[in-house]
């Protein structure tokens, strides 16, 4: 799985799995090469309304990610304190070397571990955008600018499903700030609220957002909590002992 934590200076960022500034925790993904290989309930499979896509024939991640994270690339703008805020699909051609930049960032390349020449993110990129569409990955654009990268991903169909209570359509999400001046100011708090919200209000199934920032990112986990998410276990992943945050549908406007 993807990352999936917010690190940034106070109250700034969050995001699974990104380093959103200084203290940003390992990511743990899992494996972009190890899709969960759990086979899905019927229960899931009923609940998807279609056959396992662990054996279903391959298809374009944009179309199962339509199936498996109902459409995310459809789900608009939306105005945040931060300003107008939008995920936009990514583009390898388009959008490889401003990522790239990112993840050679030093206070990033620490935890995402995908620093180096471009394609070593463009092989990260690629493992998603041909994959079976449990995790996608996303520009966050503000005010117009790229200013963040965003994966957007099935917990519950993710290897972190291992290492927690899933639950059907727990949906996951990772945040890396590109830009050191969006740092320890606020803007990872806001867009993870804004993007948990997104998600919330466009996947009618999914009752739960999870996130597990490393125990250690004290200002990560802090973010996590002043957008709405609480506090629910320590969970010993593969590379880091986290702090599983979950922000549920039910609590949603009280926190």
């Amino acid at each position: 799985m993807p990352p999936s934590d917010a690190s940034t200076g106070t109250g700034a960022g969050a995001g699974t799995g990104a380093g959103l500034g200084p203290g940003s925790p390992q990511p743990f993904r899992g494996a972009a090469e190890d899709t969960l290989d759990l086979r899905l309930s019927e229960e899931l499979v009923a609940t998807l309304g279609e056959s396992d896509p662990v054996t279903a024939a391959p298809s374009a991640a944009g179309t199962l990610a339509d199936d498996l994270l109902d459409a995310p690339a459809g789900w608009g703008p939306v105005t945040t304190p931060a300003g107008v805020f939008q995920l936009v699909p990514v583009r390898i051609g388009r959008d490889l070397e401003l990522i790239s930049r990112w993840m050679n960032d030093p206070a990033v390349a620490a935890f995402w571990e995908l620093a180096g020449p471009d394609e070593v993110t463009a092989a990260h990129l690629r493992t998603q955008l041909d994959g079976d569409g449990r995790s996608v990955p996303f520009l966050g654009v503000l005010g117009g600018t790229p200013m963040s990268y965003w994966e957007l991903y099935r917990a519950d169909l993710d290897p972190l499903a291992r290492h927690y209570p899933a639950r059907p359509h727990d949906t996951g999400i990772h945040l890396l700030l590109g830009g050191v001046t969006d740092r320890g100011r606020g803007v990872g708090t806001i867009l993870l609220r804004a993007v948990s919200d997104l998600v919330l209000d466009h996947r009618p199934r999914c009752a739960r957002v999870i996130a597990e920032p490393d125990l250690r990112n004290t200002p990560s986990v802090a973010a996590f909590l002043s957008a709405g998410f609480r506090f629910s276990a320590e969970v010993d992943l593969p590379d880091k002992r986290a702090a599983l945050m979950v922000r549920e549908r039910a609590l949603r406007d009280l926190m």
